[in-house]
């Protein structure tokens, strides 16, 4: 599968920047190309000078609203963000034109942080500029939920998270949730601790977009999940999770391939594997709520054998007994079994319904807390009108 991917605001722009370098990784290690174009769109200049493998040309790296931000963001105010997408609207059209494969592209993947200003504003309002010119394409947000310290400390974090979902899921045909918090190691300096969530954040979709994209004979697999088995199953509400298990590297000579014990000992791998994606997804969800789910199993192509798949597939039913699944393998992997896990449809979600009552919650709170302020200005007005003025 081909996307191209854009990424708006901090948050967005530095996980697109990750879709890009993955993309080098593909290229360069399987000759394939997953992402014909990636882009980042801002209204903070320094964010953008910050990125590593998105071109640093202005077609890529695309300033939006410097006339009423001067370059320097939106201050955490999303619905600036989103009066600047629809001004600039044209800017973002324009960049997505540059991409010399774009009608390669089987869908869009648009990113942004829910708590910023700029990229929760402006994706929902992208999402549906692009829906609108080129409705043949699906158009899919990944968006990233803050970190629980900002919903704590930060009021105006979980407003800008719930208007963000409720805008982005009305427009967008699907929206992969990142929970931001579930990737953190508390050890790790801020630096390491971000770069470290947003190749995390990324990691899962290898393998999804490079086995329908495969080449090589050798590396196609029995049964490929390809493009449209994913849009087939990506609709609403969706996590996306996988896990690894170590093979052993060494091939003994005197164990033989046929052996019931190195063959129980593969299909368990396999389950562990299965069991760390479900477990790693990115957003705590009951599985059980899912109306579509996928898997891909990567492996070595010996290690690929149909009691394995069997026996993944009915594990994954037993978690998501309402969903319809598909699945494929894709014989690349050495030494290493890797599960790729996709809920999607996904019928309730509470962390999103805590968002929504919330933020619901602080609206009159905010309200009240600002006619405060302004009745205060206001005595401080009157006490000052009997003082002459120099103006």
């Amino acid at each position: 599968m081909k996307l191209v991917v854009i990424g708006f605001g901090q948050c967005g722009s530095r996980v697109a920047d990750e879709f890009a370098r993955l993309n080098r990784k593909a290229r360069s290690l399987r000759g394939i190309e997953i992402i014909t174009g990636a882009f980042a769109i801002n209204t903070d200049s320094a964010d953008l000078s910050g990125l590593s493998s998105i071109k640093s040309d202005y077609q890529h790296r695309v300033l939006i609203g410097g006339r009423r931000t001067g370059g320097h963001g939106v201050g955490k105010i999303n619905e600036l963000g989103a009066e600047i997408a629809r001004e600039d609207g044209d800017k973002i059209i324009e960049a997505i034109r540059t991409t010399p494969h774009f009608f390669e592209s089987d869908a869009f993947l648009l990113v942004a942080s829910a708590g910023g200003g700029t990229g929760s504003g402006t994706i929902p309002i992208a999402t549906q500029l692009i829906k609108e010119r080129y409705a043949d394409k699906p158009v899919y947000n990944l968006i990233v939920l803050p970190f629980e310290h900002e919903e704590t400390t930060e009021q105006r974090t979980v407003f800008n998270t719930a208007t963000c979902l409720k805008s982005a899921n009305s427009v967008a045909d699907a929206i992969f949730l990142i929970d931001n918090q579930r990737y953190i190691r508390k050890d790790s300096s801020l630096r390491n601790n971000l770069a470290r969530i947003n190749a995390m954040i990324v990691a899962p979709f290898y393998n999804l977009l490079c086995a329908g994209e495969e080449k090589k004979a050798k590396y196609v697999g029995a049964k490929t999940l390809d493009a449209g088995d994913i849009m087939q199953t990506v609709r609403g509400w969706t996590v996306i999770g996988y896990g690894k298990s170590q093979l052993a590297q060494l091939r003994l000579p005197f164990v033989r391939s046929h052996d019931f014990h190195k063959k129980s000992i593969e299909i368990h791998k396999g389950i562990e594997a299965m069991d760390e994606a479900i477990g790693e997804l990115s957003l705590k969800c009951n599985p059980a709520d899912a109306g579509r789910a996928l898997y891909l199993v990567s492996a070595p192509a010996k290690e690929l054998h149909m009691e394995m798949i069997k026996e993944l597939g009915d594990y994954l039913r037993s978690v998501a007994s309402g969903a319809v699944i598909r699945n494929g393998d894709y014989p690349r992997e050495r030494a290493l079994v890797d599960v790729t896990v996709l809920l999607s449809e996904l019928g309730d979600v509470e962390k999103i319904r805590q968002y929504y009552t919330e933020s619901a919650s602080l609206i009159p709170a905010m309200q009240r807390r600002q006619e405060e302020i302004e009745s205060k200005l206001q005595e401080i007005d009157e006490s000052s009108k009997d003082i002459p003025s120099l103006l």
